[in-house]
Parts: structure tokens; C-alpha cells; sequence
């Protein structure tokens, strides 16, 4: 008798465990949900007129404004340089968390985070651009502790491109 209860205790304990999925997705999904509604809140507030950046004919929900196109006709890849200088807020409380105003990084385009792949290309050399990034594109449901940002931070990156090398 001990060893049927045992059987149907465990049976239901896989059948418990079965239940719980980790819909990735669908998490992403609903996060970008609550992102879009905290942008868009956010630049009819502060009367921003910002456009979305479509991939595919698919909102990404990162919106943008370009302060400055900059010149030139260089061709943005995965692999180009590009050397900038930028400030980077957290859209929900303001907070500046870096600033490159002593000094100006370069990085491969495709090394950086995504919202960076989508947005810069939208400027040439001297241009400065302004992404409302929502989480997915940013750091995602990863807190960055040395940054003091939380998870699914939302962010603001004012950039200036000062460089571009292929």
C-alpha cells in the first residue's frame, strides 16, 4: 500500500513540474508590451516627436530622434567601427548612469547592444541621435548591477557619431 501511495505521489509530482513552462517568447512579448506603453507615455509627455524604427515592416518599438544627420556615405555593416561619444539614462527615473564626455570608445556595430545595431545607422559621421530603448534591446531581464540598472530597464542614449571605419 505504502509503495502505491509513493507511485501516486511522485506521479503527481511530474505532472505539477509538467505544468510550469518557461514561455520565453511570451514573456518577451508581454515585456515589450509594458515597454511600449512606458515610451510612448513617456515622449507624449515630454512632447517628443519621435519615429519607430521598423525592421521588416515590424515595429521594434525602439523609437528615435535624429538631433543631427551628419555627412558623408559611409556604409554601416556588422563589422564597422564606429567611435562615439554618448550619455545613457534609465527613461523611468532619469538617472544618468554613463557618460563619455572625457573620452570617446569605439566599438564594432555588432558588438554592440541591439538597440545601438538598429539605431546608429540611422546617422552618418558628426550626426547625434537620440533611442528611447526598450529593455529587449537593451540589456533585456538582466539587472547590470555596475550600472545600477535594474532588470527590463528602459534606456536613453544621446549619441554622437564621431567616427565611422569599415
Amino acid at each position: 500500500m505504502n509503495r502505491i501511495l509513493l507511485f501516486f505521489l511522485l506521479l503527481c509530482a511530474c505532472f505539477a513540474g509538467c505544468k510550469k513552462t518557461n514561455n520565453v517568447p511570451a514573456q518577451i512579448s508581454a515585456q515589450q508590451a509594458i515597454d511600449e506603453k512606458i515610451i510612448t507615455a513617456y515622449l507624449k509627455s515630454n512632447n517628443i516627436t519621435a519615429q519607430v524604427i521598423d525592421s521588416a515592416n515590424v515595429s521594434t518599438g525602439i523609437y528615435y530622434v535624429i538631433d543631427t544627420l551628419g555627412s558623408g556615405i559611409d556604409l554601416y555593416t556588422s563589422s564597422t567601427l564606429i567611435t562615439v561619444g554618448y550619455k545613457a539614462s534609465l527613461l523611468t527615473t532619469g538617472k544618468e548612469f554613463v557618460s563619455t564626455d572625457q573620452f570617446h570608445p569605439t566599438y564594432i556595430l555588432g558588438a554592440t547592444i541591439k538597440g545601438w545595431q538598429f539605431g546608429i545607422p540611422k546617422v552618418k559621421k558628426g550626426g547625434t541621435i537620440t533611442l528611447y530603448l526598450p529593455s529587449h534591446y537593451a540589456y533585456g531581464p538582466f539587472a547590470q548591477p555596475t550600472l545600477g540598472l535594474p532588470a527590463n530597464a528602459i534606456l536613453i542614449f544621446n549619441i554622437k557619431v564621431y567616427n565611422i571605419t569599415n
